[in-house]
């Protein structure tokens, strides 16, 4: 599929292909149908992106730069490994790209409180900053387990002025707390924005969290072409909704480049302890789950099953619509990542580096380091480093110790 089709979509419905949609419950219907109006008509708007595209510089800190990785290219023995660094944007993430264009629309309706969801906390922060800056109300709901997790970033939630609401339902990970998040914006649409973390949901949200992330792609794009004369040959990206993922490819999808997209491994594929939609065929298969239409995993009965990843931000048992379609279409190759592997790698570009990868980040970063040591010196890999460490030192040395007793 050439990027002129995939950049029409989605349709008027809110498909892509057979994919995305709108199955939420009639309260949320016309909010929704309002905010896509609203949001179409922003998109138009010169002032709305001049306003953005300002905050994104003088505020977010872009660019954010490329860099090569010239001892982990070293230490793999093959292509070379750049870059994109997400990891230094302010709040240390590509989720505030995200965070505050929704912001400014939701100012734009007449909103004055922010609702949102979070797993890695990263999106959390990301709206509780954007939420500070704007002056708008903020609350957080976050699965228990997470807050365990991601103890950091719940008290930077907190200190930048958040609400976080705990969710102790279900597995009380990221699934729950968007459960609880679309309950309290359908009790409280008329002052209240949903600001959805990733590209994916009920139209228009894989849209908008597109648009808003694309600037990666846009970005990297233009700095390959600068710094090595040439386009990657590889573009590797973690995948969890898929918006990190979406925001580098988009802007690569009409050129000669493969795509990969990682999920995560987990601690077992066959015996279904990940979070990999794409790489388990028994559960992973195409159904509706909060409010879009898309592969998640799920048992014969059709009921969502518990995930599991090292890393709370890929945790989660679905996958944004248009990486459906990218995956069915075979423009992008999905593959995954065991907890082991991300663990590796986060301690491999550490030591060579000096940089903490996100543990999400660091799924990508073992897939380009696998891919690295099979193709020739002249091959270039991208990896976006969607995000920083330091919020999963915790995890990471509680790993670390387990691995020694082992």
């Amino acid at each position: 599929m050439l990027k002129l089709e995939i950049e029409r979509l989605p349709d008027a419905r809110g498909y892509f292909g057979p994919y995305g949609g709108r199955f939420v419950p009639e309260t949320l219907i016309t909010p929704l149908q309002e905010l896509e109006e609203a949001y179409c008509q922003a998109k138009e708007d010169a002032a709305f992106w001049e306003e953005y595209r300002g905050l994104l510089r003088d505020y977010v800190g872009r660019p954010t730069p490329v860099t090569f990785a010239a001892r982990l290219t070293d230490a793999c023995g093959g292509a070379q490994i750049w870059l994109k660094r997400e990891d230094l944007a302010h709040t240390g993430a590509h989720k505030i790209n995200n965070a505050l264009g929704q912001a400014l629309l939701a100012k734009r309706m007449g909103k004055t409180r922010l609702i949102a969801e979070t797993g890695a906390g990263q999106h959390g922060v990301a709206v509780a900053t954007a939420a500070a800056l704007l002056g708008l109300g903020c609350t957080i709901y976050m699965g228990c387990e997470d807050m365990r997790r991601q103890g950091p970033n719940v008290l930077r939630m907190r200190l930048l002025g958040a609400e976080v609401r705990p969710v102790d339902a279900g597995s009380q990970t990221l699934k729950d707390a968007i459960n609880e998040a679309l309950r309290d914006w359908a009790f409280t649409v008329r002052h209240s924005h949903y600001l959805l973390g990733s590209a994916l949901g009920p139209h228009p949200y894989p849209m908008m969290v597109r648009d808003f992330q694309r600037v990666i792609g846009e970005e990297a794009r233009a700095q390959m072409l600068a710094q090595a004369g040439r386009l990657p040959d590889t573009l590797i990206a973690c995948v969890g909704g898929g918006s990190n993922a979406i925001g580098l490819f988009h802007a690569f999808l009409e050129d000669p480049v493969e795509m990969v997209g990682v999920e995560a491994g987990g601690m077992d594929i066959a015996g279904g302890r990940h979070a990999a939609r794409f790489a388990d065929p028994l559960r992973g298969r195409v159904g509706i789950l909060h409010g879009v239409k898309t592969y998640v995993l799920q048992d014969a009965q059709g009921q969502i099953l518990n995930t599991h990843s090292i890393s709370a931000g890929l945790d989660y048992p679905a996958v944004g619509p248009e990486h459906a379609l990218l995956h069915d279409v075979g423009r992008v190759r999905y593959t995954h990542v065991s907890d082991r592997e991300a663990l590796g790698a986060f301690r491999a570009l550490a030591r060579l580096e000096g940089i903490l990868p996100a543990l999400e980040s660091a799924h990508a970063l073992a897939e380009a380091m696998r891919l690295a040591a099979e193709r020739p010196a002249e091959h270039i890999i991208l990896v976006n480093l969607s995000g920083r460490g330091d919020k999963d030192l915790d995890t990471v040395t509680q790993a670390l110790q387990e691995e020694r007793g082992a």
